[in-house]
């Protein structure tokens, strides 16, 4: 398929597409005349992507896991050093995701006392 069906598909822009691309993240075929042809599976793979990205990883840290997510049904694990890397990425994004919960509960509290106190809703003149 073309930049523009899967751009439409993944509901990604062709320019994110070719930015991907440019990280090493999709590696499409280029046809004789030097159009991009996208196979069936980078749909998912966008989607994946997408997925990664909005969890906090670096594109550089994606380029070096997708293989191994498709590896890892076979048991085929990288280096040692990688998956130390890896395991950091994950510990960085649990102490995030910790102080996320911390700045939601915050918000609750707020909106609750607000809530209690009646001053929602009202003109405040």
């Amino acid at each position: 398929m073309r930049i523009k069906e899967l751009s439409e598909r993944a509901g990604v822009s062709p320019r994110l597409l070719r930015y991907y691309e440019e990280q090493g993240l999709l590696t499409p075929r280029r046809t004789e005349n030097g159009y991009r042809d996208y196979d069936e599976p980078l749909v998912e793979r966008v989607d994946q992507i997408r997925s990664l990205l909005g969890a906090g990883l670096t594109t550089e840290i994606i380029r070096d896991v997708l293989p191994c997510l498709a590896e890892a049904a076979n048991s085929q694990y990288p280096a040692e050093d990688f998956v130390d890397r890896v395991r950091q990425e994950r510990d960085r994004m649990a102490r995030r995701l910790d102080e996320l919960a911390k700045n939601l509960k915050a918000i609750d509290d707020y909106l609750a006392a607000v809530d209690a106190s009646g001053q929602h809703g009202r003109d405040q003149r």
